[in-house]
Formats: structure tokens, C-alpha cells, sequence
């Protein structure tokens, strides 16, 4: 079957990182428009003559010195002398990330930046806006058979989990991620958070009960009616919007018909500066799916706020546990990071994570640590732990010197480990099963009531103190491996 294709672009250098997004924009939408159009036609007509395909844009650069970049940040520079590139995706969406990182290439490096299109193709999928509204039944052939589907061979982590080894004469990877297995999350975060990737910002926080997401609306929207002056709008499942009365307060949208699995809320700043808040559920496997997929918009970071078993008797419900280590027996990313791979604390967010807890209980010194203990946080993936033999899970917990048990921060955390997105952990404690304080019913709505609103809180605050920091600050060189893409 012969292939029908848009004339090939040349390739181009620049020096202004601007001017190469700018190119590498024209050769991104010239080409899905043109997989789009193709596409139209077949609906109109039913009839194509060969197989569609068109190509991502491609940058590549080719650093020739071993001499030492002056960059302060962890990220920016490249390790070695070579030959590096990487696919690009949603060009209007990552435009101030990629024009930043382009940019600090050439301010390190020098030299030029390489735009043209690679040899991989976009699948119909991905070029399509509606891609999920696709119906090729009518047709007589397999839509992959007129158009390039996704390939998940060239989806994976290899790149993130440093296992990636270049074939002989093949560049090395200027990103963590390539332009399909970006664009694989892209639709997954739409369909499971039920809003679209441009409403997401940079800092995120996770949770695994509605309590914190009926609180952060309520206090979203009361920002909203306030004319906060840091917030522009607030984002709910649906694409629903409501503007800031500063800004009109207009409603645009409507809500989801039903709430999807892992459904996001935006508060949105200028720049992507603003909060995005994500219920997760219960487990590490959601919360593997929902970082996956975060992941590939580089937010600046992530925090876990959720409920947990305490562990020791000294601590009381309602108290906080700051996560400063993880014991890892969720098991879903042992195939992606080695159990012998320690998760270290960041001292940037851990500090921030300190201060708001200050900033909101107005507690100080020895008070503070009365209501809050640092330490290791056991995450598991059997809801049901406490019926395992008590004797050996005891055990384990006690050698550890865990002090607090769920089932999704170690997962966040060791997934910001890999994905090199700083992370922390602040959990509250809303029972201890070991020393047979479970919540009844009635001490359950009190607990909630009086908690998730002031934990919440903290969770924000921690946020704008870390917002409030340059970049090159919070982005900690202990998520920096030996060697690493120069992208963030």
C-alpha cells in the first residue's frame, strides 16, 4: 500500500529557542492537520488510497566538548559529548517549558538547536482532537490500516528508569519522555481526571478521600466569589470553569454527567503557577496510573494528603506524620525501581511541608512536634493488613521504625523519585489499629469535620511557600542520576 504524505520539511538551526519552537509548532500542527483532514475525507467518501502517515517534529543537538557547563541547576546540561534529540508532542501546551529548556541547552552548551521531522510517525489517535469519538466501523478496512496507530514500543519508561542503552549510532535521549508515550498520558489523564491537560499546574497534590476535595471546592470556589488575587479560575471535572469575580465571574462549561475515576480540580494561576488537586482513590495501583501520567507535564511538585494508621501509641487522632523515609511494599514499581533504591527525603519540600504546618496551627517548637512526628511511612497493597499474621507484620513495622501505614505515598513518592519530580508526604492519623483505636462511626464525622479542613490548609501553604521559590531551588540534584536528559 503506498503511502500518502505532506511534503517533507527541511531541517533548521537556530540560536533563539523562541524561533525553534516556533518551527517546530508549524511542522506539529501542518502534520496532524494533515492525518486530521485525511481523516475527514474517509468519512465523507469511505475510500483512501494508500496509508496515511506523518511525522513528529524533532529536536537534536550535538555537544562536541567534554568542558564543564557553569549551570547551577540540576537540570539544563547535558553529561557527555554526543549526539541528543527527542520527539516533541503539544506544542502549544509545553510552550513556555520547552522554549525554558531549549533555552538553557544553548545558554550551557552554545552551539545550535536541530528542528526537523523524525521517523516517527503520529498515530490517528493522537492527531485527532476527539481522538476517544473516533468510529472506523463503517469502513471496510481497520482504521490502522489506512492510519498509523499507536506503537507501544515506543511507549515505555526506558528513559526514566535508566535503562535505555542508545543503539550503536543512535542519539542519546534529550527528554525523559518521547513524543508518543507523552501523548499515551495526555489522553489518559482526560479520560481518567474527566479535564483537560491545559487546565492541570504545576503543583499537585494527591489525595485518597472526597472529604479533602469537597473542602478544596469549597474553598476554591470562595476564592473565586473573594476575587482572590492569586487565582484566575477554578477548574472541575467537565472542563467547567468558573472565573474569578475579578475577572468577570463568569461560568463557562458544563459539569461531567458523572464524576470519572480519578477526578481533578484546578485552581488556575498565570504561568500553570496555580494548585491541581487529584483523587486518587484507594491503592497503590492508582496511584502508580495517576503519577504515570502526571508525570509527563513536569510539575514542579507533589504532595501526598491523606489518611493513615498510626503506629506508635504516643500518637494521637488527628495528629500529622511528615513522610522522611518509605518502606516499599507497594510492589507495583518493583519492575521500575529496584526495592534497593532508597527514596530520599527533599529538604526543600520537607522544610516547606514543616513551615505550613506552623504557618496554620500557629504552633511552635516543642508544641509543633506534639501534633507532628517525622518519620518513616510503611505503604502497603493489602487493604486488609491487619489480618495478616500480627506477630510478623509487627515485626517488620517495628524494625523499620515505621510510624504511620497507607497505601499510596511510597508509591508518590518513589514515582517523583523516578519521574524526577520533588515530592513530599504529609498524612494524618485517623486510627491505630495496633492499639485498638478504630473510628466509629460518630468519632469519624467529628474527625473529618475537624481535620481535613485545617490539613487541607496546610497542603495549600505548603504550596505557595514552595511556589515562591526559583525553580532551580526546588528541583533537588538528588533526583539527578549519573547520566541524565537535559530536559527537566
Amino acid at each position: 500500500m503506498k503511502l500518502i504524505s505532506p511534503p517533507p520539511l527541511p531541517v533548521k538551526s537556530f540560536t533563539d529557542p523562541a524561533k525553534a519552537w516556533e518551527y517546530i509548532d508549524e511542522i506539529y500542527q501542518r502534520n496532524t492537520a494533515f492525518i486530521c483532514a485525511k481523516f475527514q475525507e474517509l468519512t465523507k467518501t469511505g475510500k483512501q488510497d494508500g496509508k496515511v502517515r506523518a511525522f513528529y517534529p524533532k529536536v537534536e543537538v550535538n555537544i562536541t566538548s567534554y568542558l564543564k557547563s557553569a549551570a547551577s541547576m540540576s537540570y539544563g546540561f547535558l553529561h557527555s559529548p554526543g549526539v541528543y534529540s527527542t520527539t516533541i508532542t503539544a506544542t502549544r501546551l509545553f510552550k513556555s517549558y520547552l522554549i525554558e529548556q531549549l533555552g538553557l541547552v544553548l545558554k550551557n552548551h552554545g552551539g545550535t538547536i536541530e528542528v526537523g521531522e523524525s521517523d516517527t510517525p503520529i498515530p490517528i489517535h493522537y492527531a485527532a482532537n476527539a481522538a476517544n469519538g473516533i468510529d472506523a466501523s463503517g469502513f471496510d478496512m481497520p482504521l490502522r490500516d489506512l492510519f498509523d496507530a499507536p506503537d507501544l514500543g515506543n511507549t515505555d519508561d526506558e528513559i526514566s528508569n535508566g535503562t535505555l542503552i542508545p543503539e550503536p549510532g543512535h542519539a542519546n535521549p534529550l527528554a525523559a519522555f518521547t513524543a508518543p508515550r507523552i501523548d499515551y498520558s495526555l489522553q489518559r489523564l482526560s479520560h481518567y481526571t474527566a479535564t483537560d491537560p491545559e487546565h492541570f499546574q504545576n503543583f499537585v497534590i494527591f489525595t485518597n478521600y472526597q472529604f479533602y476535595i469537597d473542602e478544596f471546592c469549597a474553598l476554591a470556589k470562595k476564592y473565586m466569589k473573594n476575587g482572590h488575587t492569586e487565582y484566575d479560575a477554578f477548574v472541575e471535572p467537565g472542563n467547567l470553569i468558573t472565573q474569578n469575580s475579578r475577572m468577570g465571574g463568569e461560568t463557562l462549561g458544563n459539569p461531567a454527567a458523572k464524576l470519572p475515576q480519578m477526578p481533578a480540580y484546578h485552581l488556575v494561576a498565570p504561568d500553570r503557577r496555580g494548585v491541581t488537586m487529584i483523587n486518587i482513590g484507594v491503592g497503590p495501583s492508582n496511584a502508580k496510573t495517576a503519577t504515570d501520567h502526571v508525570a509527563v507535564l513536569r510539575p514542579h511538585a507533589w504532595l501526598m494528603l491523606g489518611h493513615c494508621a498510626g503506629l506508635r501509641n504516643s500518637q494521637s487522632l488527628g495528629d500529622y506524620v511528615l513522610g522522611h523515609a518509605y518502606l516499599r511494599e507497594d510492589h507495583v514499581l518493583d519492575a521500575d525501581l529496584p526495592l534497593s533504591v532508597p527514596i530520599p527525603a527533599l529538604a526543600e519540600v520537607q522544610v516547606a511541608l514543616e513551615d505550613a504546618v506552623a504557618d496554620i496551627t500557629k504552633l511552635k517548637g516543642l508544641e509543633r512536634k506534639r501534633i507532628m512526628r517525622t518519620g518513616t511511612v510503611a505503604t502497603l497493597d493489602n487493604r486488609n493488613w491487619e489480618l495478616w499474621n500480627q506477630k510478623e507484620i509487627v515485626r517488620r513495622l517495628s524494625q523499620s521504625r515505621a510510624i504511620a501505614l497507607d497505601m499510596e505515598s511510597a508509591t508518590i513518592a518513589a514515582n517523583g523519585f523516578r519521574f524526577r519530580i520533588p515530592y513530599g508526604t504529609l498524612l494524618c492519623v485517623s486510627d491505630k489499629p495496633l492499639h485498638g483505636e478504630l473510628k466509629l462511626p460518630g468519632m469519624a464525622s467529628n474527625f473529618y469535620k475537624t481535620q481535613v479542613n485545617q490539613h487541607l490548609h496546610i497542603g495549600l501553604r505548603a504550596m505557595e511557600i514552595l511556589r515562591h521559590q526559583p525553580p532551580e531551588r526546588i528541583h533537588s540534584r538528588k533526583l539527578r542520576s549519573f547520566a541524565e536528559t537535559a530536559f527537566q
